[in-house]
């Protein structure tokens, strides 16, 4: 991690709980660690690195928290209800849903994998979860300048099934605001450009060398992980803009949507 220590005021999270969907390493865990040391209660999840996320656990605890650890693969309606199940028994509601999780890129998944995970397990993570809730709570979806803007700038070829996914379950959540509105919970969309030293941008650079570097060259700087996680806490406190959407970086280059 860098500077980036302390994005959120000290407290401003106490007495809340909030779950970072795949938050065992990279933006998730950032993300975990900072609404942490707001006083947070944090429920970390994980698909398959459960060393990883129990580790993650014992450096949260420290801050005084309480911390769930519960893995789940989200494509899987059983095992999502499961860990919210587990939720509810452990803090009884939540206030942050952090919906961080995706993919689409792995070797040797179906073909409809990306959709099914960044649209349809989206959306059955949040219905899901509503029960627990409440009035004030909010809902974070975080998602790429290259998803988001899909329909008006075309991006590189390897990572358009996972952009047009992305953007696909943008949409499906955005249609169930006025729902989640009338039960009094927030929803913003955190969108960042790509961001160094994530899997995707790891294995964009090794399908097509040269990307990441390409990207930096035309944005003039690109976020890494901990800087971008410290937007996308920051969107789980700091009011939600009119559009509910918050643009992390230069988007410039990008048409409008």
């Amino acid at each position: 991690m860098t500077e980036t220590s302390t994005p959120l005021p000290e407290s401003s999270l106490s007495g809340k709980t909030a779950l970072v969907t795949g938050s065992s390493r990279g933006i998730g865990a950032d993300t975990a660690r900072y609404l942490a040391q707001a006083g947070a209660n944090v429920v970390i999840n994980y698909r398959n690195k459960a060393p990883r996320a129990e580790k993650l656990a014992t450096q949260l605890r420290e801050l005084g928290v309480q911390v769930l650890v519960v893995g789940a693969d989200l494509t899987d309606s059983a095992s999502v209800q499961a860990m919210f199940d587990e939720v509810a028994r452990t803090f009884g509601a939540l206030d942050i849903l952090v919906l961080n999780a995706s993919g689409g890129m792995e070797s040797g998944m179906a073909e409809d994998y990306a959709l099914l995970l960044n649209r349809d397990a989206q959306v059955s993570v949040l219905e899901t979860a509503l029960p627990l809730l409440g009035e004030g709570s909010r809902v974070v979806f975080v998602t790429s300048h290259q998803a988001h803007f899909i329909r008006t700038t075309p991006t590189m070829p390897e990572y358009e099934p996972v952009a047009l996914s992305k953007r696909a379950g943008e949409d499906a959540l955005r249609e169930r605001i006025p729902a989640l509105t009338e039960r009094g919970v927030e929803f913003v969309v955190v969108s960042g450009d790509m961001i160094e030293g994530t899997i995707t941008a790891t294995l964009l650079e090794r399908a097509n060398p040269g990307a990441i570097a390409a990207r930096r060259e035309d944005a003039g700087k690109l976020y890494n992980v901990s800087e971008f996680a410290a937007e996308v806490a920051l969107a789980a406190l700091e009011p939600v803009p009119a559009d509910n959407t918050r643009l992390v970086g230069d988007v410039s280059s990008f048409g409008t949507d």
